[in-house]
């Protein structure tokens, strides 16, 4: 699928979780990264499922999708919100996944820290 058979709402989410997760710049995720990812989006798949939505999509040996990868894996799971409310809460909930804690931070590389206002702007854009 290209780009332009997402609506636009779709495509904003889809940019968003990948470039959360695509650390390095590199236009890539890790194969890891994906059930993350999916739990984010209000999936939560066993590791078999994950493996065979990767491996329908991905067919090389390099462990990483490219964001067109991405885009044929993870649509299929979005649902566009039109209640914020709604949507913020499903944010709230997945943020809770790296905040386990309790503190409201989120930060893979030790930079700092990442509040819940902040997640919210990164994948609301």
């Amino acid at each position: 699928m290209a780009e332009g058979e997402y609506d636009k709402e779709q495509l904003r989410i889809l940019r968003n979780a990948f470039k959360a997760f695509d650390h390095d710049g590199a236009g890539s995720i890790d194969h890891t990264d994906v059930s993350s990812i999916l739990e984010i989006l209000g999936q939560k798949l066993e590791p078999p499922a994950v493996k065979a939505l990767i491996k329908e999509v991905d067919k090389g040996t390099s462990g990483k999708l490219d964001f067109g990868q991405f885009c044929k894996l993870a649509a299929r799971f979005i649902e566009v919100e039109e209640d914020l409310g709604a949507l913020q809460n499903e944010l709230k909930e997945a943020f809770r996944v790296y905040d386990k804690e309790g503190k409201e931070e989120i930060d893979a590389d030790g930079s700092g820290t990442v509040d819940f206002d902040e997640f919210m702007q990164v994948m609301t854009g």
